[in-house]
């Protein structure tokens, strides 16, 4: 399995993203935010994404695998999807694969959701 290289692109200005609540995405924002949600769309992934980054650190796919009950070839399918979303990073060690998440990744969901106290 090859460690996938993902580049985020912060907006200008220092901040990762503009809230929606404060303006309208372009194109590119629209498409890699759609990215990121098709990934999450599944609730396997939403789980596995869940796993890994509530774990203290990282997390091996043989402590993932036996909470599904589906194939290990399945879950690598849906760790692949969500190294490609930019949502997890992995490292081969020996047979294992360990998995953490990517917190630039999170942040840039958490801000792009983000509302306001007080509703517009």
């Amino acid at each position: 399995m090859s460690k996938q290289e993902i580049t985020l692109t912060p907006a200008p200005g220092g901040t990762c993203c503009t809230p929606i609540s404060d303006a309208a995405l372009d194109s590119g924002g629209a498409v890699a935010g759609a990215a990121v949600f098709k990934a999450l769309a599944d609730p396997i992934r939403l789980r596995l994404l869940s796993m890994i980054t509530s774990a203290d650190g990282e997390v091996c796919v043989c402590e993932l695998t036996p909470q599904f009950d589906v194939s290990g070839p399945t879950i690598s399918h849906h760790l692949k999807v969500l190294r490609e979303a930019g949502l997890v990073d992995c490292e081969r060690r020996g047979t294992w694969v360990y998995y953490w998440p990517v917190p630039e990744r999170i942040q840039w969901i958490s801000t792009l959701l983000a509302v306001p106290a007080t509703a517009h």
